[in-house]
């Protein structure tokens, strides 16, 4: 049966596949539409299990809400060529807003809804992958559901996006919060937000940075006293070069290393261990103030330094942010 243009265009429009392909697969189905679509989709899970090893560092991450319900998507794929089609927006278009309807509460649950065209979500992901040659995968979802949400795409560009919930109505306060959140990455509402384990981890690099730093400090004054270069102590490099230079001789270079070596063991046998952890608190603070969104000085004021809960405050005193999500592509 002689394949016609019609039917080339007819499933390219089924498919998303290209005009070579689509003419291909009607060849060898002998004309027939529904074999000919079963071919492509065989193509495309054949070449998406190939490519599996592929990284997927672009993509496409899009947000909205609908009666209390919102919703972010993450499709991941090779090049940001594929990201910008619109065949590829609108089948992450068609993945969330199956989401919303269905009320999806985690990533598994979304790959398992079935879009308009009888497939599941992750299977269509797939096939797209066929079409367009590159490794492509449903790899994020976030959701908040209640009233008072403001979602928010950064830029529009489809690369970032977040959700605030406010515990009172306040569009334009909760809309300058998910941009606040897109732009200074909070990991956590507030201090009691902040896991145990990862306030234990903290804690602990906070104490091992504080010991280094009092280390560091006690050789470079011994360096000082001694009245040796500070930039030829500084590393073994320096030293090398210093050799060379004929600044120092090798002599000195052994001295300098045993004076660095033996301040650093006496300076770390004799740390006052509540000097220690007073300055790890004190790190502890700056972290939570940096991490936490509530405490995160606003970026989108009028000028005053204040925080975000702050912020709120001053448009209404009862004003909360009682929730917040985001999700990026974009490395950080």
């Amino acid at each position: 049966m002689a394949v016609t243009i019609a039917d080339i265009q007819k499933l390219r429009k089924m498919t998303g596949a290209g005009l070579a392909d689509c003419k291909k697969a009607l060849t060898e189905a002998d004309g027939n539409i529904e074999r000919a679509i079963e071919l492509v989709r065989e193509r495309g899970l054949a070449i998406a299990a190939k490519r599996s090893d592929r990284e997927t560092s672009n993509g496409c991450v899009l947000v909205k809400k609908v009666d209390g319900f919102a919703a972010m998507v993450a499709v991941k794929c090779e090049t940001d060529f594929v990201a910008n089609g619109a065949d590829f927006i609108k089948m992450t278009e068609e993945i969330l807003d199956a989401a919303i309807a269905a009320k999806a509460q985690n990533l598994d649950e979304v790959k398992a809804l079935k879009l308009a065209n009888g497939e599941d979500a992750e299977t269509t992901v797939k096939h797209r992958s066929g079409v367009t040659g590159e490794k492509m995968e449903l790899d994020g979802y976030n959701f908040l559901e209640g009233d008072n949400i403001e979602v928010y795409d950064h830029m529009g560009k489809h690369t970032l996006c977040t959700m605030v919930q406010t515990n009172i109505e306040a569009v334009e306060p909760a809309h300058k919060v998910a941009m606040q959140v897109a732009a200074m990455k909070p990991i956590a509402l507030d201090e009691a937000s902040v896991s145990e384990e990862l306030k234990a981890k903290e804690f602990e690099l906070a104490v091992q940075k504080t010991k280094e730093e009092q280390i560091e400090k006690a050789v470079a004054a011994a360096i000082k006293k001694a009245g040796y270069n500070a930039y030829i102590c500084e590393s073994e490099e320096h030293l090398e070069e210093g050799i060379r230079k004929g600044n120092i001789t090798a002599e000195d270079a052994d001295k300098i290393r045993q004076l660095k070596k033996e301040t650093a063991e006496q300076k770390a046998a004799n740390l006052p261990e509540q000097m220690v952890q007073n300055i790890a608190k004190g790190r502890m603070a700056k972290f939570f103030k940096e991490s936490c969104l509530v405490d995160q000085e606003f970026q989108f004021g009028d000028g005053d330094k204040e925080s975000v809960s702050e912020y709120l405050a001053k448009q209404n005193k009862d004003l909360k942010v009682i929730a917040f999500k985001r999700f990026t592509l974009v490395a950080e």
